[in-house]
């Protein structure tokens, strides 16, 4: 898994504690002592996400991840902010956010869509557990209007949002969104989307400045071609990230994006490790099978609906494969 700069987490973290949460317990779990983070560190993604997970089980406030993005620090971004501040409108800039986008704090995949009259900063969210996944875009469609909205005050031009659209169902603080974007928010959506008027994006930036961009964007290549070098013995770090997941498994395609892969690019590079995605798959899910069998009470057909099986019968089959045995006998015998 690629690592990113630490600085993201904190300012999440950070304003959580400010928010009255107590993400202590977590970090302690990992060693981590929010106070004593050095933020010139760099974090592994997957375990900034596991951490994220984590913490969303035990959040007591549900517009928590809402109003953590207000946290972000618009300096945190470092040689990207640079390059965005330094373009010549609105519109380079929100194109060049998406090129650049492995180097700002998202799991989601950003991208832009044209449309009339308005156009649409669109985050397509990682499949996560519930809690977890209402608070990550929360938390990232949040910082990204904070980031929007930083430029547009050290600028001075108007990147006001037309609209909000978030994908998961209506929640009863709704009335929360509209206020905290200052503008009408949907629910229920496919993915998460900014609406940004098309006549704001033709704004001139007064900080265009084409000598500084061409620097900032040679640091910017230099960041991103050194995460690239991290990606080694991936399918160790696949089978973490299927590790994180309780319930349903996510799809070969959305561990890529995960990644920063295509989907063919994550298979054949599994392919030259001598691995294969539903070999991961499957050792994920035994994980997770012979937790449930020795932990819990759940009976075979329940887990296997937490596993994502259609049929108990495809997950009996499934578990003898794995175990040489069935799964009524494997809790037996380790229980017995």
């Amino acid at each position: 898994m690629t690592s990113r700069s630490i600085l993201g987490l904190m300012y999440t973290l950070q304003g959580l504690r400010r928010l009255g949460e107590d993400p202590a317990p977590v970090l302690a779990h990992y060693g981590l002592d929010l106070d004593t983070l050095d933020p010139s560190t760099r974090i592994d993604r997957a375990l900034e996400l596991r951490i994220y997970v984590e913490i969303a089980e035990s959040l007591r406030d549900p517009l928590a991840g809402l109003r953590s993005g207000e946290f972000t620090g618009f300096a945190g971004y470092g040689p990207f902010t640079m390059l965005l501040m330094t373009c010549a409108s609105a519109q380079q800039a929100i194109e060049v956010g998406v090129r650049y986008q492995q180097l700002t704090f998202l799991f989601s995949t950003l991208s832009f869509e044209r449309g009339e009259p308005a156009s649409a900063l669109t985050l397509v969210p990682l499949p996560l557990p519930d809690k977890a996944f209402r608070f990550r875009i929360d938390g990232e469609v949040s910082g990204t209007y904070k980031l929007l909205r930083d430029l547009q005050a050290t600028l001075g031009v108007d990147l006001n949002a037309e609209g909000v659209d978030l994908p998961y169902p209506r929640p009863p603080e709704a009335d929360a969104y509209a206020r905290h974007f200052g503008c009408p928010v949907r629910f229920d959506q496919p993915v998460a989307r900014i609406w940004i008027r098309n006549l704001h994006l033709t704004l001139r930036f007064p900080t265009h400045d084409p000598a500084a961009h061409a620097l900032y964007r040679d640091l910017c290549d230099r960041q991103l071609a050194q995460q690239q070098a991290e990606l080694r013995n991936l399918s160790e770090q696949v089978l973490r990230h299927l590790q994180l997941f309780r319930n349903h498994f996510p799809q070969a395609a959305q561990v890529a994006q995960m990644f920063g892969l295509s989907e063919r690019s994550l298979r054949r590079r599994l392919g030259d490790e001598g691995t294969h995605f539903r070999d991961l798959l499957a050792r994920a899910r035994f994980a997770r099978a012979s937790e449930l069998l020795t932990q819990s009470d759940l009976s075979v057909e329940a887990i296997a609906e937490q596993l994502g099986y259609a049929e108990p019968a495809a997950f009996i089959h499934a578990f003898q494969r794995w175990a040489d045995t069935t799964p009524l006998a494997f809790r037996n015998a380790r229980r017995g």
